[in-house]
C-alpha cells in the first residue's frame, strides 16, 4: 500500500466578527488533511484551537508526522493510539472515513447503519456584546427555532433578558465559555431558567466542575471544554446533563462516536457542536448528529464564503452530506 498524504491551510473570512468570551475573530482558519490511494482521495478540515495550545503550524506539523504510516496502511481503530485527541487527528481520522467510502463505494452513512440520513435543525450563534447589539442579532434570527448565545462576563442576564424580548419564541441555548464564576452562577442559572432557557453550555472554568455538584441546577447544564473523550465522562456524569461533542476535541469521528454512544449509556443528553469551519468540517458531524438532542453545526452559516461544494442549509435545516463533499 502507498497511500500519500498531504496538509494545507486555507482560510475563510467570517461574515463580520465572531466574538465569544475569550475574544474575536474575523476569519476561520483551517486545516485540509487528504489521503490519496490510486485514483481516490479522501478529506478532514479540522480547525486549530488556541484554548487547547493548538496553532495552525502545530497541527500541520502532527499531520504531516503521519506521513510514513498513512502510507503503510494505518486504519482509524491504530490512529487512536499512534495521536493524541485534537484537531489533528480529527483531520486524518475524517480523511481516513471519506477515502474509505470512496475505494469501496459504499457510503459513510451507511457503514453507521444510518440508512436514511436526515436533515437537522442546527442553532444559529449570536456573537458576545452589548445587550442592544445581541438584541439586534437576536431579532434578526427571531424566526429561527434555535439560537445558541455567546455571553461570559458581567451583565450576563441584560443580555438573555435582551435576546429573549427579541426572539420570543426560540429556544434558546446559553454558551457562558467557562466565564460564569461561583459569585454569578446560581443567580444566572436562576435567571436563565425563568427566561425559558433550555440548555446552559460550560458556565464554569474546566477544573471547577465540582462546583455543580453543590447548587440546584434548575437548567440543563452541558460539559463541553470540560468533556473531550471518554477519558473522564464518568466523573462528569454526577455534575452536568449534557456533554457536547465536537470532532475537533475527540480526535475525530471514530472517538466522537464511542464518546456519544458512552454518553447515551450513562442517560446524558448529547449535543453535537463545531468550531467555525467549512462545510466540509460539518459533513462528519452531520452523521454522529443524527439523534442528537441539541445541534450546533452552523459554522458555514457564520462564514462570508463557503467551499463548493458545501452542505445544503436552509434556513436552520442542515441536509447529509452529498458524496462530492464528503463520505
Amino acid at each position: 500500500m502507498n497511500r500519500v498524504l498531504s496538509v494545507s491551510e486555507e482560510r475563510f473570512p467570517i461574515a463580520g466578527t465572531f466574538t465569544i468570551s475569550r475574544g474575536s475573530k474575523t476569519e476561520a482558519e483551517v486545516v485540509v488533511c487528504s489521503i490519496t490511494d490510486g485514483g481516490q482521495a479522501g478529506r478532514g478540515e479540522c480547525v486549530p484551537y488556541k484554548r487547547y495550545g493548538e496553532t495552525v503550524a502545530s497541527v500541520c506539523t502532527q499531520i504531516q508526522a503521519m506521513a510514513a504510516m498513512v502510507a503503510d496502511g494505518i486504519g482509524r481503530q491504530d490512529l487512536l493510539e499512534a495521536m493524541p485527541p485534537g484537531a489533528a487527528r480529527n483531520a486524518v481520522d475524517c480523511a481516513l472515513w471519506d477515502l474509505e467510502a470512496k475505494l469501496s463505494g459504499v457510503r459513510v452513512a451507511d457503514s453507521l447503519g444510518i440508512r436514511r440520513p436526515t436533515a437537522l435543525e442546527t442553532a444559529f450563534t449570536l456573537s458576545l456584546g452589548t445587550p442592544e447589539a445581541m438584541a439586534v442579532q437576536a431579532r434578526a434570527n427571531a424566526d429561527r427555532p434555535l439560537l445558541k448565545v455567546k455571553i461570559g462576563g458581567d451583565g450576563d442576564i441584560a443580555r438573555i433578558r435582551a435576546v429573549r424580548d427579541a426572539a420570543p419564541d426560540s429556544r434558546l441555548i446559553l454558551d457562558a465559555n467557562e466565564g460564569w464564576t461561583e459569585a454569578n452562577l446560581q443567580a444566572n442559572l436562576a435567571a436563565a431558567a425563568e427566561l425559558g432557557v433550555a440548555l446552559v453550555e460550560q458556565p464554569l472554568p474546566a477544573g471547577a466542575d465540582d462546583l455543580l455538584a453543590h447548587i440546584d441546577r434548575p437548567v440543563q447544564v452541558c460539559a463541553d471544554e470540560s468533556v473531550h473523550t471518554t477519558d473522564g465522562l464518568e466523573r462528569l456524569a454526577g455534575l452536568y446533563d449534557a456533554i457536547n461533542i465536537k470532532l475537533d476535541k475527540t480526535g475525530g469521528l471514530t472517538a466522537a462516536l464511542d464518546l456519544r454512544d458512552r454518553a447515551r449509556a450513562m442517560n446524558l443528553s448529547v449535543m453535537v457542536g463545531c468550531m467555525v469551519g467549512t462545510s466540509l468540517a460539518m459533513a462528519p458531524a452531520v452523521l454522529l448528529a443524527q439523534g442528537a438532542d441539541f445541534v450546533d453545526l452552523d459554522g458555514p452559516l457564520l462564514l462570508a464564503r463557503d467551499r463548493e461544494p458545501g452542505l445544503a442549509y436552509r434556513g436552520s435545516l442542515v441536509s447529509p452530506p452529498g458524496p462530492a463533499l464528503w463520505g
